[in-house]
């Protein structure tokens, strides 16, 4: 993540971890989507945030901030792109992905994997400490790709109803995070919940199928799928496991 010098004027949260944000059609166009900075990263705060199209984004040492976009990444279920010669490895692919066997070792990973053209990680312990209490109480997932009993990558997010709100992924042998996100597109598309939300876009997430969509669309789309009851109560059973070919 790029460092800057904080703008000022930016709204500051409050202590309250229930307190409102401020409206997203204030956030700033540059750079592109800060909206506020402070608060805390209670389960409280993060669900009230990802239900308004918020996310938290900030660096070691830097003070929280919330970010919303005006143009937000996401990838339809029914839509994901694999290329032919990727499919055909998974013809022959020994690995299958599974949901929540090992949250921990997924946000680990996640939050010590080099990142191109980044210093660093954004996944500070804090962070770490927020989103495995989030899973604790049943809101954060992962995705593991798992060789027999080997991590080999995979993916990690919150889901609300029907909204997958994708975090970070990695991958430990070539191909793991694709068919990570394959994997939960597939399960998804069958459930019949029908975006993933991938924040902000580059040319490897686009290249899979992402698109692009108005921040008041994604806003309005969020509410309606975070609304839904169709949320699963036990995640990592409805997942099940995939066989890597099933994607093929």
């Amino acid at each position: 993540m790029v460092r800057f010098v904080m703008p000022i004027p930016l709204p500051q949260l409050n202590s309250e971890p229930d307190a409102p944000f401020p409206p997203v059609h204030g956030a700033l166009s540059e750079p592109d989507g800060l909206l506020a900075f402070g608060g805390d990263l209670s389960s409280t705060r993060l669900l009230n945030a990802y239900r308004s199209g918020i996310f938290p984004w900030f660096s070691e040492g830097q003070a929280i901030l919330w970010w919303c976009p005006h143009s937000r990444c996401v990838f339809n279920t029914h839509s994901l792109h694999l290329s032919s010669r990727f499919r055909r490895s998974l013809r022959q692919c020994p690995w299958h992905v599974v949901a929540d066997h090992d949250f921990g070792a997924v946000i680990t990973a996640c939050a010590h994997t080099p990142r191109r053209g980044q210093d660093g990680t954004w996944i500070t312990p804090a962070m770490v400490e927020a989103y495995l209490a989030l899973h604790r109480q049943g809101w954060a997932h992962s995705i593991e790709v798992r060789d027999g009993d080997t991590l080999v990558g995979g993916l990690y997010g919150v889901v609300i109803g029907r909204m997958f709100f994708a975090e970070s992924m990695y991958s430990a042998r070539s191909g793991a995070s694709k068919l990570a996100l394959a994997a939960l597109a597939w399960r998804m598309a069958q459930w019949q919940w029908p975006l993933i939300d991938a924040q902000i876009s580059n040319t490897h997430l686009l290249s899979l199928g992402a698109k692009t969509m108005a921040r008041h669309e994604f806003i309005a789309e969020a509410a309606r799928l975070t609304a839904s009851p169709a949320a699963k109560s036990d995640f990592s059973t409805a997942f099940g496991m995939l066989p890597a070919d099933t994607l093929a």
